[in-house]
């Protein structure tokens, strides 16, 4: 069976047209836009059971975040999956800013289930406040017609499709890759790629249609992390620390960097939201680094521009990892924030200038080294997925990683959901009218119901 998608052109976007007779266009035509978007009234936050010990659903919350409303930081309404056991991570649109000729609107969100392979397909539209499940497609056909296992990013791409990136095998082994889905009809497509490439590893990936390209970052298999964190996994070569470059419309890998030792485990992907913009950073997560990508010639090149200090701690066989595990750029491109999930601090840096980034914001919130939380709650694990409203102002923030990881780290946690307010000339301080608590679940990913800074790619 062929299991690659057809082709879909995504070249030649200088002096794109967004409206050409017959466009639509779907979110924002440009950074510029978004920025004066309306502030948002509420967010989807997906919440998991799974791993907690309670034999019960994860569902799709949805958190109130308009400070007038008397609701303020509750869950006002639990969208329920209809099996126990999917673990929901990541999730995303099934259009976007970047799908600009199309009459579909952003209606649907695709939700999976990262241990199950399950893609729940979650109808927004017909009542945003309320969502509710339209479709679910098994992991069985997934891995059929996809050989693919453990979706993770979602990302919605010009031509009406989705691209899902998948991290193991349909045996969870190596090697990842990346899956298609028809965005009108949800169908599986079959596999991204044109032509066998030689990457083990995925995790993340953004991509920029104007340099025609899409960029892709590595975790492990996921019978490696899935059981839990082992460091001897990691000598063994079961993590990754390259990133990788692909042509986005022929659909075939170009370029592969190697971080080495310092980019040990690089997660999160961020391009400047400048459709013209030529660089974007990478968070080294067991390194705890950031680095800079950015095109030389005709040649993509990286640099390490920020660095997170291991710290010693009793009871620790190794110095302590600040463990990057999430980060987010504003959409102006001038502030760029992330986690350290085990040290326990949010950091924000002034990166107007990529190369040179300035620290400007610090909050702790929880982790292992024993800072006093900002606030006057009790704090559990650590600073973990970010969210920023689009004009800058304000962060959100959850705590649960990945379930075998949280009770590996964390034994015991409670989750949270935090909002940081963003002083627009730098600087960070915690709404402590804002606390979402979870319960017996645990929260993740956060999106905002008209795109935000993680979903919304320009063209």
């Amino acid at each position: 069976m062929d299991q690659h998608a057809p082709e879909h052109d995504h070249s030649g976007h200088d002096g794109h047209d967004h409206h050409a007779a017959g466009a639509q266009q779907v979110g924002y035509a440009s950074p510029q836009d978004a920025l004066a978007a309306a502030p948002e009234e509420f967010a989807y936050v997906t919440a998991l059971h799974t791993g907690t010990g309670i034999e019960e659903p994860d569902f799709l919350a949805v958190v109130d975040l308009n400070p007038a409303s008397p609701t303020y930081s509750q869950i006002t309404h639990r969208t329920l999956m209809p099996n126990v056991g999917d673990e929901l991570h990541h999730f995303g649109w099934q259009v976007c800013s970047s799908a600009c000729h199309t009459d579909l609107k952003r209606e649907h969100l695709i939700v999976p289930g990262f241990r199950s392979s399950r893609l729940h397909i979650v109808d927004v539209g017909t009542d945003p406040r309320r969502p509710t499940i339209e479709r679910v497609i098994e992991g069985d056909e997934l891995k059929a017609k996809t050989g693919l296992s453990a979706p993770h990013t979602i990302h919605c791409m010009p031509g009406e499709i989705v691209v899902v990136s998948m991290l193991g095998d349909s045996e969870g082994n190596t090697p990842g890759g990346l899956a298609v889905l028809n965005a009108r009809t949800f169908d599986v497509v079959g596999r991204w790629e044109s032509e066998p490439a030689n990457v083990d590893f995925m995790y993340d990936f953004w991509y920029q249609p104007r340099h025609n390209v899409l960029v892709s970052s590595e975790w492990g298999a996921p019978n490696t992390f899935g059981p839990g964190f082992n460091i001897e996994d990691v000598a063994a070569g079961k993590y990754g620390h390259s990133i990788h470059f692909w042509d986005l419309a022929a659909k075939r890998l170009t370029q592969t960097i190697d971080l080495g030792d310092e980019g040990l485990i690089p997660l999160e992907v961020r391009w400047q939201h400048n459709p013209a913009g030529a660089q974007g950073f990478v968070g080294a997560a067991l390194s705890s680094a950031i680095f800079r990508w950015y095109k030389e010639g005709d040649q993509w090149k990286t640099e390490k521009i920020i660095q997170v200090e291991a710290q010693e701690l009793d009871g620790w066989p190794f110095p302590v990892p600040g463990l990057i595990t999430d980060l987010v750029l504003s959409m102006d491109d001038r502030f760029l924030y992330f986690s350290d999930w085990l040290h326990g601090d949010l950091r924000q840096y002034d990166v107007s200038d990529p190369a040179h980034p300035k620290l400007t914001g610090q909050v702790w919130l929880g982790g292992l080294l024993g800072h006093e939380s900002a606030g006057s709650r009790k704090l559990d694990a650590g600073p973990q997925m970010l969210q920023l409203s689009m004009d800058g102002r304000r962060l959100y923030v959850t705590n649960s990683l990945y379930s075998s990881w949280d009770n590996q780290f964390y034994p015991g946690m409670t989750s949270w959901m935090l909002k940081l307010n963003c002083d627009p000339n730098g600087g960070l301080s915690l709404d402590e009218d804002f606390y979402v608590d979870f319960g017996t679940a645990r929260g993740h990913e956060i999106h905002l119901p008209g795109g935000d800074c993680t979903t919304e790619i320009f063209q």
